[in-house]
């Protein structure tokens, strides 16, 4: 399975600094699915977008399976290609369609299925045929569908049935959580994903995901609680709870932070993250299980967006600078050593020069340890789209964005270099790419740290001395 990564409600390799550029690539090592039958259709899955969509993808990994489906590493082996999509940005959606014309090619001659999923497809639906040279177009709250959307697509290929067009199934679902399935085939037997809650409600008028994702709905607790046991029983040490806006979560008379302690008390768990919480719901309850419970990260990525009143009024945040600054008065005070990274988002309609300044100065005063960073890109079907004019120019949005980069450039380069000479405890995930000799881990702040050739094995924890840092990664020793 091969990942484009890019910023959202959730995250897995995550850059401490991000510019325009939407996509980032990581190939995953993943965990041996079942053994599929001799002759079974080969399956690549490709992932572009937030770790909600990683998640996705692992789950599908696990339907394709259950459906005698083989999972390859690249697409040119491959009878199926699935490509798993973003659209909060046009262009994620322009490298998605130029990539889909890349596959067709690929695998024209061998009469390959392609498919399109997730929120691209459910943004653009049917329109997506007219884009690219797509065989099934489906939705993210049809994944269990799938293996049937891949079958009726081969009959048609198979009879040169070019009228017919695509199998298209974008059905949005007010029910679906995918209770019973499973993403710990697919994950990289480490961190696992477990998506607690799905959809959004809050409309922030530059957001496209409750058209794309649906309306909020929780997974019952037991539910979730299943899919952590079935990572931990397949040796996975860290779990990570996502949702659109995690810390709304609430099913009946259970709460996020009464979830969170309940995950963090699963036998084999070592690690409890969560992504991404959403500033209007983050309660005393929840700050004070990220304090009291060992397992739970002293990690936040919490949402600024502008650190303007007036653009966050535009946006409809549902907060203020200050309302904003005092959560993160709660978090230090409770947990003092809290690594804290956010989303910003620059050039909104209506943002002016001072606006602009206002976002920097907050940067300086709360001085995150890692940011995503993006101009602001319109997106139909929103209520910016519709009613809000996007009325800074694009070489201005450029240049805001650039002092946006440096400054966190610059506040994480001090942030990393203080951690040198500290003693961290870091799980390993897996080789590191530049010096596959080497491991790679992170610590408890989410940090990534290159550990030097032997010292720990993928899902060991282990204790080093920070030696030397960049502005995105730390370099240890065992301690």
């Amino acid at each position: 399975m091969v990942l484009h990564h890019s910023p959202g409600p959730a995250f897995v390799v995550i850059a401490f600094v991000m510019s325009e550029r939407l996509v980032q690539l990581r190939t995953s090592r993943g965990r041996a699915a079942p053994a599929a039958a001799p002759g079974a259709p080969r399956v690549y899955v490709e992932t572009h977008g937030c770790q909600m969509n990683v998640a996705d993808s692992d789950l599908l990994v696990g339907i394709l399976a259950g459906a005698g489906y083989a999972r390859v590493e690249r697409a040119e082996d491959a009878d199926v290609v699935v490509v798993n999509t973003c659209a909060v940005r046009e262009k994620a959606e322009t490298k998605v369609i130029a990539r889909a014309h890349e596959l067709a090619a690929l695998g024209r001659k061998r009469g390959q299925i392609l498919s399109i999923v997730g929120c691209m497809a459910e943004h653009l639906k049917e329109g997506l045929a007219d884009a690219a040279p797509v065989d099934v177009i489906a939705g993210p709250d049809s994944y269990r569908r799938l293996p049937e959307l891949l079958a009726t697509a081969r009959t048609r290929k198979d009879a040169r049935d070019r009228d017919a067009g695509p199998v298209v199934d974008v059905h949005l679902d007010k029910a679906e959580t995918y209770e019973g399935l499973s993403g710990a085939e697919g994950g990289d037997g480490v961190s696992g994903f477990v998506t607690i809650q799905r959809g959004c409600d809050k409309f922030c008028t530059f957001c496209v995901v409750p058209f794309t994702r649906g309306r909020e709905r929780g997974t019952p607790p037991r539910e979730v609680l299943r899919q952590v046991r079935d990572l931990a029983e397949h040796g996975y040490r860290e779990v990570v709870l996502l949702g659109q806006t995690v810390n709304s979560y609430a099913w009946e008379d259970v709460g996020f932070a009464e979830l969170l302690r309940a995950v963090a008390r699963v036998d084999g768990i070592e690690r409890v993250r969560f992504t991404s919480p959403y500033p209007v719901d983050f309660t005393d309850d929840v700050v004070a299980a990220i304090a009291e419970e060992p397992k739970i990260c002293a990690y936040v990525h919490l949402p600024l967006q502008s650190g303007s009143d007036e653009v966050l009024a535009r946006m409809r945040r549902g907060y203020d600078v200050a309302g904003y600054l005092a959560i993160v008065e709660r978090l230090r005070r409770a947990i003092p050593d809290i690594a804290l990274s956010t989303d910003i988002l620059s050039g909104f309609s209506g943002e002016t020069e001072a606006d602009h300044a206002m976002t920097l100065d907050l940067m300086r005063t709360i001085r995150f340890d890692s940011a995503f960073m993006f101009a602001y890109s319109e997106r139909d079907l929103t209520f910016a789209a519709k009613k809000l004019p996007d009325d800074v120019a694009p070489a201005v949005k450029k240049r805001r964005l650039a002092e946006i980069i440096a400054l966190q450039e610059a506040i994480s380069a001090a942030v990393f270099a203080a951690q040198v000479g500290k003693r961290e405890r870091v799980l390993v995930h897996q080789p590191s790419k530049r010096d596959p000799s080497q491991m790679m881990g992170r610590t408890d702040g989410f940090k990534t740290v290159i550990l030097p050739s032997g010292v720990g094995a993928p899902g060991e924890l282990v204790d080093v001395r920070i030696t030397r840092a960049t502005m995105a990664t730390l370099f240890g020793e065992p301690a």
